[in-house]
């Protein structure tokens, strides 16, 4: 895989197979397998505006050129689940959302997608969390998901998911950035990359929902973003994932952001007083090789934009 690129492998290998039995390969689906080398873990930024805090955090990690290359298809991939307004913190940063758009497009990409499999009906969603609206401005091709766009795709180290449907366009596209935001969910504590990924499949996602640390896990074992970078701008406290209260809401004025996902949900957690061993899914997928879930372990660089 490393002479080929994805979209040339699923070219030559997937589309004849998927014709024969419906499902693809099994393949690096989305991202390298392989991380980029970066002079940090995580970086973290505090106390500046959300556009600021994105483009110092990335810088830190190396710039965006690390993540992108000149001519590449980017699926930027927010939370934009809900009908809800930027400041119910339901909904990931529209400002972040843009200025990662922004940057994709400064590093050569030559299309940056982004959407979300919407809970609430998909046009007030995109509307009303102001993403649409601010991710066009940036450059990006802003889309509603189809339901006749999702490819069922196989999960070799799956333990309860064994094949599950998967949204074509970020299956052909060259990077994933995942940029989550970080709020309460009433089912898995809390909600922040590994679970903002459930947004790319098709589906009864209901059905995640039973055995969920291990099926979750599942899909990060095939869905591997090469860049997560972690909204907590505003943070949901209580009542998610859909909020709606103001009084839940607390703003934190912060970005993570890291090539490792489990690493940037362990910070997470700690944004919301728990600790990474205190989440199931982050147990699971640490025990899994997914990613480092041990803070002590990880090289982590906080700066203050004030």
């Amino acid at each position: 895989m490393s002479k080929m690129n994805r979209r040339e492998f699923i070219k030559i290998a997937g589309i004849s197979t998927a014709a024969l039995s419906g499902v693809l390969p099994s393949l690096p689906l989305i991202g390298e397998p392989t991380r980029p080398n970066l002079p940090m873990d995580l970086a973290v930024v505090r106390n500046g505006q959300p556009a600021a805090m994105v483009r110092k955090a990335v810088e830190m990690l190396g710039g965006m050129s690390k993540f992108v290359k000149k001519g590449q298809t980017v699926v930027v991939k927010p939370n934009i689940g809900w009908d809800r307004v930027p400041e119910q913190a339901a909904t990931t940063n529209p400002e972040v959302v843009a200025e990662v758009v922004r940057m994709c497009k400064e590093a050569g990409a030559s299309k940056v997608m982004v959407f979300d499999n919407t809970c609430n009906q998909a046009r007030r969603c995109y509307t009303r969390s102001q993403i649409q609206k601010k991710a066009k401005e940036a450059g990006a091709d802003v889309s509603f998901m189809y339901k006749q766009k999702f490819q069922k795709v196989r999960i070799p180290d799956g333990i309860e998911l064994k094949t599950w449907e998967i949204y074509t366009d970020a299956l052909k596209a060259d990077v994933l950035i995942n940029v989550p935001i970080a709020k309460h969910h009433s089912l898995s504590r809390v909600t922040l990359g590994m679970k903002n990924l459930m947004g790319l499949i098709g589906g009864n996602r209901g059905k995640i929902h039973n055995h969920f640390n291990v099926k979750i896990t599942d899909l990060n074992t095939i869905i591997k973003p090469q860049l997560t970078i972690l909204d907590a701008v505003r943070i949901l406290l209580r009542n998610g994932p859909q909020g709606g209260n103001l009084k839940d809401v607390n703003e934190m004025n912060t970005i993570v952001a890291g090539a490792d996902i489990v690493a940037v949900d362990a910070f997470g957690a700690t944004l919301f007083g728990l600790l990474p061993d205190q989440l199931g899914f982050l147990k699971e997928a640490y025990s899994r090789g997914l990613g480092e879930m041990n803070l002590d372990k990880l090289k982590i660089k906080k700066v203050s934009l004030s």
